[in-house]
């Protein structure tokens, strides 16, 4: 019988939960069962998700970024159909592929002329993982620093790399580095006067919390930088290809890295695909020898999908006035929300550059919602928005999460493509359930229920497995 993916995805429509829990992780069911996010979309379109029921959603997340021009884009789709119908040869291998030459030239294109080297990959993790050894490859040096709250990724690179403990837990030792808090020059310069750094990697806008850092704290990394022979690394994994409103946010900051790690939107929401862009020292402190020509490389990093995907967007963004729209979009998301405060003390602001947004809550000052903020809090202290974006999803089909930090926070990357209307959408949806909030056990009885319709999955899918009765925030890139 010849393979027809049409009658497969028809034939087992709706078994989305149930494979996953047999076959990848069932923790991770278990967590979108109990916050109520099990549902089964089926179509993606612009910023639109559409579930099993036809009933629309407005998208907040965007994929955590990788759907920044919209989802189901027909320019990146129709250059993915025109590539497969043109039979390349992909992946020889032992070759010099045309589109990831031109790709390259592309990105090389629109970076500062000091980046001009371009190595691609397939996640932002991975992105990372090759800043940090061509790093190493370039200083002769063995040690990074990071700084505290930021997300740079989870394979083992990365992860050392990662802005706090919680995601280090059972993996052992990590590779030699130093944490340093934002804005801490003093505590900086004496690291890096060791000159056992290989290099300081940053977010210029941290995407968990979206707080700018202090005026003038990135130049004087980056002087520090300069002064001890570290190489400066900006991560626009998340903030890359428009997301703030310009192509790459180091640009808010007149920074020139030596090195940046790339991917999410230059998928087109379609191909994983990542590029590190640095200095061609850098490249070549690497790829020094003939015999060390494949010293660091990825069987599927230059594939024809991604290359064209890559194409495409960059297409997309400029030919749509993308970075523009970022921009102006983002702003007005943030009026919208920020003209809510008037109503709801517990909405403490909201604040982003383009269409990357962290709404953040806080303590209301006194009465009802004062008692249900302090109740919700002692269970734990990221509860609380956890119970705003539930019911966003099940009473407004709005779908956002939160940042699973400390801080309670809810972070939006919706597609750039997001109109007036979906704007209007959002805000009205946040403002009818700020307003019920604080009318406890109502959110709590949502969380509640559905926990117990996720302990009842568990046990007739996995026998004797259970589900912790406890509150569940989840965690996001």
């Amino acid at each position: 019988m010849a393979f027809d993916i049409t009658r497969l995805v028809a034939d087992r429509a709706g078994e989305n939960y149930e494979l996953h829990e047999r076959y990848v992780n069932p923790t991770l069911v278990d967590v979108f069962r109990t916050i109520g996010f099990d549902r089964v979309y089926v179509r993606g379109e612009g910023a639109y998700l559409w579930d099993d029921r036809g009933e629309r959603y407005l998208d907040m997340l965007g994929g955590f970024g990788v759907a920044a021009i919209g989802r189901s884009n027909p320019v990146v789709a129709g250059a993915l159909r025109d590539v497969l119908g043109m039979n390349l040869p992909n992946m020889v291998q032992m070759d010099c592929a045309l589109l990831s030459g031109v790709l390259a030239e592309a990105l090389v294109e629109r970076t500062p002329d000091h980046l001009n080297a371009v190595y691609f990959c397939n996640s932002g993790t991975e992105a990372v993982e090759a800043s940090l050894k061509f790093a190493r490859a370039a200083t002769g040096r063995d040690r990074f620093v990071h700084f505290r709250g930021g997300w740079h990724g989870l394979t083992l690179g990365s992860l050392s790399v990662m802005g706090g403990n919680d995601f280090r837990e059972g993996f052992g030792h990590l590779l030699p580095g130093d944490e340093v808090a934002v804005g801490d020059l003093e505590h900086l310069e004496r690291i890096l006067a060791r000159e056992d750094t290989a290099a300081v990697i940053t977010e210029c806008i941290p995407g968990h919390s979206v707080r700018l850092p202090p005026e003038g704290f990135l130049n004087e990394v980056q002087a520090l930088c300069r002064r001890y022979g570290t190489m400066f690394v900006c991560d626009e994994v998340a903030t890359g290809y428009g997301r703030t409103g310009r192509m790459f946010a180091f640009e808010h900051f007149g920074l020139e890295p030596d090195i940046i790690a790339t991917s999410k939107a230059l998928s087109g929401g379609y191909v994983p695909v990542a590029a590190m862009i640095c200095r061609r020292e850098i490249y070549s402190a690497v790829f020094n020898r003939m015999d060390r020509c494949w010293v660091h490389s990825s069987s599927f990093g230059r594939n024809a999908l991604a290359m064209v995907a890559g194409l495409a967007t960059l297409s997309v963004l400029d030919d749509g006035d993308m970075l523009r729209r970022s921009a102006e979009q983002g702003q007005r998301l943030v009026d919208a929300i920020n003209a809510l405060r008037a109503r709801h003390d517990v909405l403490k602001e909201a604040r982003g550059l383009g269409c990357l947004v962290a709404i953040e809550l806080t303590q209301p000052s006194g009465g009802a919602k004062k008692v249900a903020w302090d109740a919700v809090h002692a269970i734990h202290e990221s509860l609380f928005p956890q119970l705003v974006v539930m019911p966003l999803l099940s009473r407004h089909r709005v779908l956002t999460q939160v940042t699973g930090s400390t801080d309670p926070i809810i972070r939006l990357m919706p597609p750039y493509v997001i109109s007036d209307d979906d704007i209007r959408w959002f805000a009205d949806a946040l403002d009818d359930v700020l307003a019920r909030s604080h009318r406890l056990p109502g959110p709590m009885l949502e969380m509640g229920r559905n926990v117990m319709r996720a302990k009842l999955h568990a046990r007739r899918g996995r026998g004797a497995a259970t589900v912790e009765a406890e509150p569940v925030v989840t965690r996001v890139r």
